[in-house]
């Protein structure tokens, strides 16, 4: 019996500066955004009115786009969502803790 293995083809994609600086911003925009909403629930101390269902759904899917970074070997999708992770998590954490 013979093995074969598929190698990928390999993507190389050269953008042009300003689409890198424009996907930057984007993805600085996104992460950063999270902090106001954990901040606020954890000096209220107080979740009730945030959905778990939605929040939920929203660090499964930033979990997904990290772990899509990680096996594709991109640093700006994986350090984008893997900070968003962080920051959905903790409101995660504050909604099960305050309600």
């Amino acid at each position: 019996m013979v093995h074969r293995t598929i190698a990928a083809p390999s993507k190389v994609a050269i953008l042009h500066p300003t689409i890198e600086i424009i996907g930057a911003f984007a993805a600085l925009i996104t992460t950063l955004g999270w902090i106001p909403q954990v901040a606020k629930v954890a000096r209220e101390r107080r979740a009730g009115d945030i959905s778990l269902f939605a929040t939920g759904s929203i660090a499964t899917g930033v979990f997904l786009w990290t772990l899509y970074g990680l096996l594709i070997g991109s640093w700006p999708v994986i350090l984008a969502n893997g900070v968003t992770f962080l920051f959905v998590v903790a409101i995660l954490g504050m909604k099960l803790r305050f309600g």
